[in-house]
This record gives C-alpha cells, sequence and structure tokens, in this order.
C-alpha cells in the first residue's frame, strides 16, 4: 500500500488536473490532495484568485474517483502537511523539476508528464480575451 500526495489551487478544475489525478492513483493506493486555502491562492496569485472558492474546490475534488482524501492547507506551500501525513510519494506536474518538489527531502518525487494546453491560468485569460 502507498500513500500518494499532490496539491495545487486547482481553482478551475481542468483535463490536466484529471489526468494528474488518475496518474496518482495509478502510481499507489491512497491519493490525498493537499488544496491550497483562498487565502494562500490569493497570496500566490493575486487578489483576483481564487475563482472557486475552496469549499467548492475541495467538493469538486472530493467528488473524483481519483481522490481519497482533500485537506485545505493554508501556509504557501504543503511542507508542514507532508511531514504530518508521511506519504511514500510525492506527484508534481511536467513543470517542475525533482529538486523544485516542495518535500523532496521527505519522501520520494514522481513528476507526471505536464498536459500541454492545460493551464488554468490560461484558461482565465482566454475567457477574458473573448
Amino acid at each position: 500500500m502507498s500513500l500518494i500526495f499532490t496539491n495545487g489551487c486547482f481553482d478551475i478544475l481542468h483535463r490536466g488536473h484529471l489526468e494528474l489525478l488518475s496518474y496518482c492513483k495509478a502510481t499507489g493506493n491512497t491519493v490525498i490532495v493537499g488544496l491550497n486555502s483562498d487565502d494562500s491562492i490569493k497570496r500566490l496569485k493575486g487578489e483576483e484568485r481564487p475563482i472557486n472558492n475552496q469549499e467548492d474546490r475541495k467538493y469538486f475534488l472530493e467528488s473524483l474517483k481519483f481522490v481519497d482524501k482533500v485537506i485545505v492547507f493554508e501556509e504557501d506551500t504543503p511542507y508542514n502537511l507532508i511531514k504530518q501525513i508521511k506519504p511514500d510519494i510525492v506527484v508534481k506536474g511536467g513543470d517542475y523539476r525533482q529538486e523544485d518538489v516542495v518535500g523532496y527531502d521527505l519522501c520520494e518525487v514522481k513528476i507526471f508528464e505536464y498536459v500541454r494546453g492545460y493551464s488554468t491560468t490560461q484558461k482565465i485569460k482566454d475567457i477574458i480575451d473573448r
């Protein structure tokens, strides 16, 4: 049995997110998602974000068959959460290098190949530019 952890804002759920979460489930038995709180997203992405509040984002993620548990965290990174739950593997999207992933010093890291064309920031820009 392996415990898989991934994290992010998951502000507007899209195919890239679903493929990442599916990969997590295929990698291990239990998938825990660390979800950035509304306040942490504002600090990281700006005052206009998040689009969806943390309760809605948590509900969306919990509704997916790939996800076993969602934990909202307030910090800018999930380092303390990773220390607390002690996953076997942390999975991040392909725009990361292993040594840049938060928690690389605590457990194994796997990089999921980035799904081109699926970025929440780009999706928001596309909607605004229409």
